[in-house]
């Protein structure tokens, strides 16, 4: 590279502020030291601002003129008249009009000649002054950009590429939306790093599987790699709503008067059968990754119930197979930024990611741990590696208890003829399955092992192949990993997501009378549990033949069906013990089947494969000596056999305790009556409390916003506690709402007082906010 080349003069420029330290005594006539920080050296309130409109090559509304995105841009100003080319910090949103960015829901603001004033996030704030052009994107549809929303397909990645494009001199722009005024990126020097977060981290992801050059690093922050993923598991369907829901959500008025044609495509494309159909194919990264130029740096909340963190460990090992440079941060969040829950160390640790990536400033950081997992809140470990190295696949099989509905988890595998039997009970759901482990109810099976004698680390994704016979035609099933044991985690079922938000403002950057960079301090919200849901999956029985296409089943004929758990990193510590739930639905966090089935498992062909770090040693060691299996089922159900290729292997054995309590549709002791403590999710645009009160149309078709202290709202009941108050549900990957005057939900009310009845009517648009 030449020495005195403007990208060098740059980098120079940016890190003068240390030039007294890098550089040694003249006398020693020595080299400089090499740079390792750019410094905010330019002036944030003089930055050019401006609007351009970038040509996407598409006519997605069809109006016989090439669609163009709108791309607001802040850039140091004294880095332009010096000729030194900046790179680029790329947010591309469809929220920047409808929802807004950040804990506190920021918009885009402009001034009178349309000229952009407010930049949302913290990125513009920090960066500019360090050298850096930050660039925010309308995705087509939305805002101030021509064409359609398509969730995250072709016309959703080509409007994000062509910017990319654009700023490396590949794709035209003009100044104004529909004049002829041409607008070069001649200030950039092509070199481009995309980050976001939950759609817009996903339109990272997808831009990034196109293997666009000067894209350097993509920085997904709780976000989707396949869609039908987002929308299905496996058949079941997780939302009661598509993806037009979602387009509707977020595209402009004139989008809306012109996309019709889009919006039907996107209802026939994806059927509520839960189909694999074409459609989801052209919105899947995964099978992509190979074609990935970028170096990735994700982050997701290991209790993200809305952008489920499947959706990274199927990217994270595509990613790896593929070679790429990739780190991580595994939060005990929800769907919650890092800004919010690790703030300082956030900033730092991106700053100095963008150094390398973009500006070339050999810092180190590509040689540091791979991998930053919270262990308590606030608490991290690293590890080089992710998953933890020495992490293998190891079988633990479910077998019968000495009482029936409360079986046991080990090694052992179960005798020939063991079986349990379940029924759905669609009003019951995870929080209520895992406080009733120790007893027998008719809506799951549970196992767990006995106290571990020592730690157990279980670190990336794991499968539950279960055998079962149904009694209908649907079935749905669900999977289940508990650590049972007191602790205290963040209550990520809480408003925040396992963040509290403050009052008090800290700030990063430089800011202006219209764009502050100052922001509300948050600190880790939390809970005192006695078990913790840590991994989960969940699947139509009907898929068990062909992931593409359900079929309807034969009752009484036995299925086999894998099903894929949550990617994680958890230790459950020595005193604790691990269980696994298998039940049907997951109330809150999938839609019931058409029928309510009663299933029989059979046991000596039901087995889980976990990431356990030490492999089957380190399980020998964690569980007690072995227990000898009991001689199968008092009385075994019709149609289960002996088991077929079920291996053996050595170990300990598990014993567990046993109890009685109040079968399906008795009060809940811990979270009241069946319907009331149905768990509420982040549901993306359908209110959907319990399935007693379900309302009968979109409850979300507006703008969003959210206030910076969420008032108490439904929620589901948080794990091994009493219920916390109730939460609205969302409006879409990032999207959240908190209960306005008229939901229902008392001025005042605690989770000690009765709990009032669920909201059954839409929540005010007004409340909604994005997150």
């Amino acid at each position: 590279m030449n020495p005195r080349s403007p990208w060098t003069l740059l980098v120079a420029a940016a890190l003068t502020a240390l030039s007294a330290t890098l550089l040694a005594p003249p006398a020693a006539q020595a080299a400089p030291a090499a740079p390792r920080e750019t410094r905010p050296v330019y002036s944030y309130q003089d930055a050019i601002r401006e609007s351009v409109w970038v040509d996407t090559g598409l006519d997605g509304d069809r109006d016989g003129l090439a669609d163009r995105v709108a791309v607001d841009i802040v850039r140091p100003r004294e880095a332009s008249r010096a000729g030194h080319r900046v790179p680029v910090i790329m947010d591309a949103s469809p929220y920047y009009s409808c929802c807004g960015r950040g804990n506190e829901s920021q918009k885009k603001t402009y001034d009178q000649a349309g000229d952009p004033v407010g930049f949302p996030l913290f990125y513009d704030n920090y960066f500019v002054p360090r050298g850096y052009a930050t660039v925010l994107v309308d995705l087509a549809g939305t805002n101030r950009s021509d064409g359609c929303v398509d969730v995250g397909g072709p016309s959703d990645i080509r409007s994000a590429k062509a910017v990319v494009d654009w700023l490396n001199g590949r794709a035209r722009a003009y100044t104004t939306r529909t004049g002829a005024t041409p607008a070069t990126a001649g200030w950039s020097n092509g070199r481009t790093g995309m980050i976001g977060k939950s759609y817009d981290g996903t339109i990272a992801n997808g831009v990034a599987a196109t293997g666009v050059r000067g894209l350097r690093t993509i920085v997904p922050i709780g976000a989707i790699s396949s869609w039908y993923d987002y929308y299905f598991a496996q058949g079941a369907p997780l939302y009661d709503t598509g993806p037009d829901a979602l387009s509707e959500t977020v595209e402009s008025p004139r989008a809306r008067e012109r996309c019709g044609a889009v919006q039907r495509r996107l209802i026939r494309g994806a059927p509520r059968s839960g189909d694999r159909t074409a459609l989801w194919d052209r919105r899947d990264y995964v099978p992509k990754a190979s074609a990935v130029r970028a170096s990735v740096f994700a982050v997701h909340g290991m209790q993200d119930l809305n952008v489920r963190t499947r959706h990274l460990g199927q990217w994270w090992r595509a990613l790896s197979r593929a070679g790429v440079e990739r780190k991580v941060w595994l939060s005990q969040t929800g769907h919650v930024d890092p800004f919010d829950f690790r703030r300082a160390t956030w900033v730092r640790t991106l700053h100095r990611w963008f150094d390398h990536y973009l500006m070339g400033i050999d810092n180190g950081i590509e040689r540091e741990p791979m991998a930053d997992v919270e262990r308590a809140p606030g608490q991290w470990s690293t590890d080089r590696r992710w998953p933890a190295e020495h992490t293998a696949a190891t079988t633990l099989h479910p077998r019968p208890g000495t009482t029936a509905g409360t079986g046991l988890l080990g090694t052992v595998p179960a005798a020939p003829g063991s079986a349990e039997t379940f029924t759905d009970d669609p009003r019951h759901g995870e929080a209520d399955w895992a406080a009733h482990l120790d007893r027998p109810t008719p809506d799951k099976a549970g196992f767990t092992t006995a106290p571990l004698t020592r730690d157990l680390r279980l670190s990336g994704a794991g499968r539950v192949t279960v055998t079962a016979i149904p009694t209908t035609a649907t079935a749905h099933l669900s999977a289940v990993l508990v650590d049972l044991g007191p602790d205290t985690i963040r209550d990520y079922t809480g408003a925040g997501e396992g963040i509290r938000t403050r009052t008090d403002r800290d700030c990063w950057g430089g800011g202006t009378a219209g764009d502050s960079a100052c922001y509300k301090v948050t600190e880790p919200d939390t809970a005192v549990v006695h078990h913790t849901v840590f991994s989960r999956g969940w699947a139509d029985l009907g898929t068990h033949a062909d992931a593409r296409r359900g079929r309807p089943l034969t009752p009484g004929r036995p299925y086999t069906i894998t099903v894929d758990l949550a990617a994680g990193d958890h230790i459950v510590p020595a005193g604790h013990r691990l269980a696994l739930i298998i039940a049907g639905t997951d109330a809150g966090l999938i839609e019931p089947p058409a029928d309510r089935p009663r299933l029989t498992l059979d046991l000596t062909r039901t087995s889980a494969s976990l990431p356990v770090v030490g492999g089957p040693a380190a399980v020998d060691r964690a569980l007690p000596a072995a227990a000898p299996a009991p001689a199968g089922p008092r009385t075994p159900p019709a149609g289960v056999g002996t088991s077929e290729g079920v291996g053996t292997s050595e170990g300990g054995g598990a014993v567990a305790g046993v109890g009685i309590s109040a079968g399906v549709g008795a009060p809940h002791p811990r979270t009241g009556p069946p319907c009331a403590a149905s768990p509420a999710r982040p549901w993306p645009l359908r209110c959907r409390p319990c399935p007693r009160a379900r309302p009968t149309r979109s409850w979300h078709s507006g703008p969003a916003s959210r206030p910076a202290t969420a008032p108490a709202g439904p929620a589901r009941p948080r794990s091994g506690t009493s219920s916390p108050p109730w939460r609205p549900p969302a409006t879409g990957p990032g999207c959240g709402a908190s209960a306005p005057p008229d939901s229902g939900v008392p001025s005042g009310w605690s989770p000690s007082a009765p709990r009032p009845p669920p909201p059954t009517r839409p929540v005010s648009p007004a409340a909604a906010r994005c997150c």
